[in-house]
């Protein structure tokens, strides 16, 4: 159930006068309940349902501390008449501009009038500091004089609205005074606005309120608040995701460390089969290399880094081979000849791309052709 309490702010004379009793009315689902003009509204409201998310409190302030003015401006958009509204309502003011408070709601559609609330910094001051005093946080402060509707053609309304009597006339709002009454009526009737249309009036103020005093200098902070339960499943998805992020890499592993241990066994399988018994794949390894090499094949044959030393020097025609010498642990040396030392560098440059380890020894030959003693390694 939506609950509002309405509770009309004490004048700046009664605040500092020591009388601070505030009138109130309570409204549940749209449906005035409960009312009064004393601190009863301690008893309407402080329920044990209180708390429910939709309940919300609504100060109203004093016509006499707060009057209010519509401005037209029928060429403007809505938030540029607002703006242009502000900028009026300054600029016909009386006093410092630093103390006042003005606030201009925002019409619905281009053309409507703007409503235009002015008071002071000290009165705002003055009814937080009076609503701290209560315990109470107002959801909006809306002028009284907001809310009575605008009378009929050619005349005006009066309405006795929480402690005070408002005149509403069709662009202005304020505290009612007998004496000038007449006068600002000009010879329009002054009526009073019934009862059913003030409470529909105002029911629709709380809906829609026109302005909000609380705007501007006087906006409430917003205070962040976390969900409890939200929290916990925060925190179970930042340990689940740190869990899978250490589990990743270590499943990753046993699936390499697996993997190898499979390759190992058919290494040595495949070693046992040549007749190579070893405890591991390392150990097949190196015995195979040895009986190769034993034998002049394999890896370290002469073959395997001398088709790559021919092939290199396919590519550079200039070059040419002058010694050819090959050792038992694969290593190949030769003395390469050339017009440059470009072309041997080229020569180089392609084994080493095929992996192989190069040491080279540049000379000079006797006929002006450059030399280089070169060793290449078999295994890469």
């Amino acid at each position: 159930m939506a609950r509002t309490l309405l509770l009309w702010l004490p004048t700046q004379a009664a605040l500092s006068g020591g009388g601070a009793d505030a009138a109130w009315l309570r409204v549940d689902d749209g449906v005035i309940v409960d009312s009064g003009q004393d601190d009863g509204w301690v008893d309407a409201w402080e329920k044990p349902q209180d708390d429910e998310a939709d309940d919300r409190l609504v100060a109203l302030a004093p016509a006499a501390d707060v009057p209010l003015r519509w401005r037209s401006y029928p060429d403007a958009a809505p938030a540029q008449a607002a703006a242009i509204a502000r900028v009026d309502t300054l600029r016909d003011s009386l006093g410092d501009a630093s103390l006042l408070h003005i606030v201009a709601g925002q019409p619905a559609d281009a053309g409507q009038a703007v409503p235009v609330a002015v008071t002071t910094h000290a009165a705002m001051a003055a009814w937080t500091d009076w609503l701290q005093t209560q315990g109470l946080v107002p959801a909006a402060i809306i002028p009284a004089a907001a809310t009575l509707p605008p009378p009929e053609p050619d005349s005006l309304w009066t309405a006795e609205f929480g402690r005070e009597q408002i005149l509403r006339s069709d662009d202005r709002s304020f505290v009612s005074d007998p004496e000038l009454d007449p006068l600002i009526a000009a010879g329009r009737t002054i009526a009073p606005l019934d009862a059913d249309r003030m409470r529909e009036a105002l029911l629709l103020s709380l809906s829609a309120p026109p302005l909000d005093l609380l705007s501007g200098a006087w906006q409430p902070k917003r205070n962040w608040a976390i969900d409890p339960a939200m929290m916990i499943w925060m925190k179970r998805l930042a340990v689940a995701l740190l869990v899978v992020t250490l589990l990743i890499p270590i499943l990753y592993a046993i699936r390499i460390n697996a993997d190898i241990a499979r390759a190992d066994e058919a290494a040595v399988a495949t070693a046992k089969k040549a007749g190579v018994t070893a405890s591991d794949a390392a150990a097949a390894e190196a015995e195979l290399d040895r009986r190769l090499a034993a034998a002049g094949g394999g890896p370290l044959a002469f073959s395997v880094p001398a088709s790559a030393l021919y092939d290199a020097m396919r590519d550079t025609p200039g070059v040419a081979l002058k010694t050819l010498s090959h050792r038992t642990d694969g290593t190949l040396s030769t003395t390469l000849a050339a017009p440059r030392t470009e072309d041997i560098n080229a020569v180089l440059l392609a084994l080493q791309a095929h992996g192989y380890k190069i040491t080279a020894q540049p000379m000079a030959g006797t006929d002006g052709t450059q030399m280089a003693t070169v060793t290449v390694r078999a295994v890469p």
